[in-house]
């Protein structure tokens, strides 16, 4: 399937790893320009020459690094400025940074729950008030946010990054019909448990309190799930490829479930 995003300009957020980094690498291998922002400099470094390295020398400049704390309104700044003064426009903007404390609500502190809010609810809302006077400029734009099944159906022992979620669903949904006057798109997608480090600590966490093994507790994450697997990142990449292109173009404020047929419900 041709997705003619070649020549494309993109901004993807928590890049370093993960989802964003496997967003980046395909959106890279498609012939998109990325400007890739994360908080850890030499991680985020490391995973921009590792996408460079799979592809020739001469389109390295298409590949930008922005290292910043996405919880700075200075960082969102820096890394739209860096889309505008590098290759002049944005066309497209994935938002994924986000961390959220896992453990039981009654011995979460309140600043739990602001960390989550500020990273990854605010984190995304500022990015989109930076990245949409351009999008709406040149009449066009896609903007995807990396949300979570846990914003559908909560989990108790995460619910910093539950309410972040639930609370994006809506600024999603919200916001679709705004933005659609000026034919700029905005889907959500949301996983459900990935294979990611995010994961593994969780589990690890997980483990700990329930007295077991980690791998014993990643099996029985893989088992919750119908198809018996965690979600590999490049499937959400896919997606998210699939989202931004104009093969979809009637799709806005929509959110795509990938996560093995776990979460309940409709």
């Amino acid at each position: 399937m041709d997705l003619k995003l070649l020549g494309k300009i993109a901004v993807v957020t928590g890049a370093s790893a993960g989802i964003g980094l496997a967003c980046s690498k395909a959106l890279y291998e498609e012939g998109v320009s990325v400007v890739m922002v994360a908080r850890d400099r030499d991680r985020l470094q490391e995973a921009a020459d590792a996408i460079r390295s799979a592809q020739p020398a001469a389109a390295a400049a298409r590949l930008v690094p922005v290292a910043g704390d996405m919880t700075r309104p200075e960082t969102v700044r820096q890394a739209v400025d860096a889309a505008i003064e590098h290759f002049g426009r944005i066309d497209i903007l994935i938002n994924n940074a986000g961390n959220a404390r896992f453990g039981p609500f009654f011995e979460l502190s309140d600043e739990a729950f602001q960390e989550s809010w500020q990273l990854k609810l605010l984190g995304y809302m500022r990015m989109v008030k930076e990245a949409v006077p351009h999008m709406i400029r040149q009449r066009d734009g896609r903007i995807v946010n990396i949300v979570g099944n846990s914003g559908r159906t909560p989990n108790p022992g995460y619910l910093p990054g539950s309410t972040s979620n639930a609370a994006l669903l809506n600024f999603t949904k919200g916001i679709s019909s705004e933005l659609a006057a000026s034919n700029i798109r905005i889907n959500a997608i949301s996983p459900g448990a990935t294979a990611t480090e995010r994961a593994v600590r969780f589990a690890r966490q997980q483990a700990d309190e329930q007295g077991t093994g980690v791998e014993a507790q990643q099996a029985a994450m893989s088992a919750a799930i119908p198809l018996k697997r965690l979600v590999d990142p490049a499937e959400i990449a896919s997606m998210a490829l699939l989202l931004v292109s104009d093969r979809l173009p009637s799709v806005t404020g929509t959110e795509i479930i990938i996560d093995g047929g776990q979460t309940p419900g409709v």
